[in-house]
C-alpha cells in the first residue's frame, strides 16, 4: 500500500475574514472561517487564526499549515513587512513563527494571498494542465501570480507577477500605493469606488454611492448598479475591461503565456461575460498569431481558492539523520 494522503491546512488571511481548510491529498476535508479582529494588532490575529485550525478538529493529523496573507511577504522568514488592508500592522511582522508558536510547534509556511490562489487554480482549478499561467485576481486591489513551466515565480525582489501596479495610464488616477496611473487605480475595486465618490462629489449622481452611503462598495453593490445601467458604474467597469485588456496583453506577450486564470471578489460577482469582455479586450491588442493561443478564463475555485492554495503550498518538516553528531534536524 503507498502512503496516506497528508493532512496540510491553508489558511486565506484578508482584511475582514480568515476562512481556514483542511486538504487531504485534493480533498477538501474540513473549514472554518471567521472575522478578522480590527483590534489587537497582529497577535489578536495570530490567536484568531489559531482558533479557525483548532476548529478544523483535525488535530495531530495535520504535518503543515500554509498561510496566504496580503501585502508584501518574505516568504523564507515567514515575515509580513506591510499589510495595508489589516487594521493595525504598521511595522514588520513574524507572523510565520508566531502562529507556529500559537499552534504548538507546527510548521508554518507564508507567502501572498495572490501566490497561493494562482497555485490553488494550477493544481486543483481552472489551468489543471497548463504549464505557464498567469493569475490575476481583481478585489479590493489588483494582484497577480505567475507560474512558468509549472513553478511559481517570485522574482528577485518578489514582485514578479503583480500586474496591479503595471502603468496603464502614464501620469493618471492616483493608485492606493501612491504611484499614478496604475492598473489597480482603474480596476480595483477601491480606486473604482474612489472614482465614482469623486463623480458623486461633482455632482453627478449614481446608483453607487446611493447603494453604499454606510459602507463600502463592495462587488455587490457593482453588480446591482450594472444591472440598473447606472451610467457611471457602466463607464467605470468599460474602463476596468479595457485596462485590465491592455495589460493581460502585454504581460502575456511578454513571456508568451497561453492563459490567463481571471478571478478575485469582483470578476467573481460580475461572473463569466465580464471576464469574456476582458478577454475580447486582450485579444484586440495581441500580435497576429497570439490570438489563437491566448485564453483568458474565470477561476473555478472561488472563495476557497486562497485556502487551498495555501494549503498546497505549506511545506511539511521531514527529520533527517546527521552523520555529524547522531541527531535529528530538522528540513524544510
Amino acid at each position: 500500500m503507498g502512503d496516506l494522503p497528508i493532512v496540510r491546512i491553508g489558511v486565506d488571511l484578508g482584511g475582514t475574514k480568515i476562512f481556514t481548510v483542511a486538504l487531504k491529498g485534493t480533498e477538501v476535508v474540513a473549514e472554518a472561517k471567521s472575522k478578522t479582529p480590527v483590534q489587537g494588532g497582529p497577535l489578536a490575529v495570530v490567536d484568531a487564526m489559531a482558533a479557525t485550525v483548532r476548529a478544523l478538529g483535525v488535530g495531530s493529523e495535520a504535518e503543515a499549515v500554509g498561510v496566504g496573507a496580503p501585502g508584501v511577504i518574505d516568504f523564507r522568514s515567514g515575515v509580513v513587512h506591510s499589510a495595508p488592508n489589516l487594521t493595525g500592522w504598521v511595522e514588520p511582522f513574524r507572523l510565520g513563527p508566531a502562529l507556529s508558536e500559537a499552534l504548538g510547534g507546527t510548521s508554518v509556511t507564508v507567502d501572498n494571498d495572490v501566490n497561493v490562489g494562482t497555485v490553488a487554480e494550477h493544481q486543483m482549478g481552472a489551468a489543471v494542465g497548463s504549464r505557464d499561467v498567469l493569475g490575476v485576481f481583481v478585489g479590493t486591489g489588483v494582484g497577480g501570480g505567475l507560474i512558468l513551466n509549472n513553478r511559481l515565480r517570485r522574482g528577485a525582489s518578489g514582485y514578479a507577477g503583480e500586474i496591479g501596479h503595471v502603468v496603464v495610464r502614464p501620469g493618471g488616477r492616483r493608485c492606493g500605493c501612491g504611484g499614478r496611473g496604475h492598473l489597480e487605480a482603474y480596476a480595483g475595486r477601491a480606486g473604482m469606488e474612489r472614482r465614482a465618490r469623486q463623480h458623486e462629489a461633482r455632482g453627478r449622481d449614481t446608483l453607487l454611492v446611493e447603494l453604499s452611503r454606510t459602507r463600502r462598495m463592495t462587488s455587490s453593490v457593482f453588480a446591482r448598479a450594472l444591472e440598473a445601467r447606472d451610467p457611471i458604474a457602466v463607464a467605470l467597469v468599460d474602463r476596468a475591461v479595457e485596462t485590465l485588456g491592455l495589460a493581460l496583453s502585454m504581460a502575456t506577450t511578454l513571456m508568451d503565456i497561453p492563459m490567463v486564470v481571471l478571478g478575485g471578489g469582483l470578476a467573481d460577482r460580475l461572473g463569466p461575460s465580464f471576464v469574456a469582455r476582458v478577454e475580447e479586450a486582450a485579444l484586440a491588442l495581441v500580435p497576429n498569431g497570439r490570438a489563437d493561443t491566448l485564453r483568458v478564463v474565470p477561476a473555478a475555485l472561488s472563495d476557497r481558492g486562497g485556502a487551498i492554495g495555501a494549503a498546497l503550498s505549506a511545506r511539511v518538516r521531514r527529520p533527517r539523520s546527521s552523520a555529524a553528531d547522531g541527531r535529528a534536524r530538522v528540513t524544510t
